[in-house]
């Protein structure tokens, strides 16, 4: 394969340097951000969110007296890209960490690289455990880390939620067996599910597939009476408005694969779904964000979770080589992973050392009402998770 070429776009970000001493050579750091293609804009939030946090450091007067530098390559939502794309950071141009990217399978093909490197990566979205521990041999991956909870608490909000807050007798899953992401959310729904003995079934399909009336229709025939959907937001869309389309409305419940681009999607279906999110929009913590963020580009975030993920990925970043003292690598990584009460957006982020996760990470649920959603009330999973 072709490392860079045509097959990945490359935006270098240095900002500020004016008046930087020419010896100043400026601290790197990379981004891993899906800019074209499905998912393109929960990347384009990440990206212009740290390219904002870069600038604003920059503003500051930089870090250790350099300027620093945010490298951003889109991966396109593929492995392969993203692996092409960490070797050249890496390799080619020398960043100390990475942020990004928002996907599970593509963060457990980039775990080898970012361990064997020693270069630390701090990914917004990727959900799966074993992102940052080794399920093989149940030790934490040394240079990988998250800003978000974990499919087990995620998996266990909706479970809970569906069973325990609307009722449900006989709880559907609806998901990816191709996706890690999925995989990963249907496990732990499930076994939820069991250990609140309520009877649950599975109902799988692959990726690409648009047509998901055989499996609502199998579903219903059951008798479910909630749905838990385990995938991302387009596929989430085409199952609300195709159950709906079959005059049937369980309760549907869904994770942070949700975009608000579902509502083009689903239209009416969308009302009165459940959706559990790392955060809520109208978060008065993330109002000072928004119009940061409006203000340097001119338009309103749409997607405000990743927005807030990528500037906080990289508050993490830049306050850990502020705390080691040094641009080097392995040193980051201690201050990440040392890192206690770091006040970003929204929350106080300490990372646990067993997991690298963040500990008690909160959650919102929401509920779809009037064409958006309405946040209903916080989960804050335990430590464990």
């Amino acid at each position: 394969m072709k490392l860079l070429g045509k097959s990945l776009l490359v935006l270098a970000v240095v900002l500020g340097f004016a008046g930087w001493a020419a010896a100043a050579e400026p601290i790197k750091i990379g981004y891993l951000a899906t800019l074209t293609g499905e998912g393109a804009t929960w990347g384009q939030h990440e990206r212009d969110a740290a390219t904002l946090a870069v600038k604003e450091v920059n503003e500051k007067g930089g870090l250790l007296g350099r300027p620093v530098e945010l490298i951003c390559y889109d991966i396109k939502g593929k492995p392969e890209d993203a692996v092409n794309a960490i070797r050249k950071l890496i390799f080619d141009d020398k960043v100390v960490a990475i942020g990004g990217s928002n996907y599970s399978g593509i963060q457990l093909a980039v775990a080898p690289i970012a361990d064997k490197e020693q270069v630390p990566v701090v990914s917004s979205s990727a959900t799966n455990p074993t992102v940052t521990v080794d399920p093989n041999t149940g030790k934490v991956r040394p240079y990988m880390f998250r800003i978000t909870y974990t499919d087990p608490s995620q998996g266990m909000i909706i479970a809970d939620y569906l069973i325990k807050k609307c009722g449900s007798k006989k709880l559907a899953i609806i998901g990816d067996i191709g996706d890690a992401y999925s995989e990963g959310l249907t496990e732990f729904v499930k076994a939820r599910a069991d250990e609140l003995k309520v009877e649950n079934k599975f109902w799988a399909y692959r990726g690409g597939d648009v047509d998901f009336r055989a499996q609502l229709t199998e579903a219903k025939a059951w008798g479910a009476d909630a749905v838990a959907l385990t995938m991302l937001y387009k596929e989430m869309g085409l199952v609300i408005k195709q159950a709906a389309e079959l005059d049937w409305k369980p309760f549907f419940m869904g994770g942070d694969g949700y975009s608000p681009n579902i509502f083009e999607i689903a239209g009416d279906a969308m009302e009165g779904t459940f959706w559990v999110y790392p955060t809520s929009d109208d978060d008065p913590q993330l109002a000072g964000l928004i119009e940061k963020y409006q203000k340097e580009y001119g338009r309103k975030p749409t997607e405000i979770l990743n927005m807030t993920f990528g500037y906080d990925i990289l508050q993490m970043i830049l306050h850990a080589i502020g705390t080691a003292g040094k641009a080097e690598s392995p040193a980051i990584r201690d201050a990440i992973e040392n890192t206690k009460d770091l006040q970003v957006t929204h929350f106080k982020w300490t990372v646990d050392k067993e997991t690298h996760n963040p500990l008690n990470k909160p959650a919102a649920v929401l509920q779809s009402k009037g064409g958006k959603l309405i946040y209903m009330e916080t989960w804050t999973p335990q430590a464990v998770f």
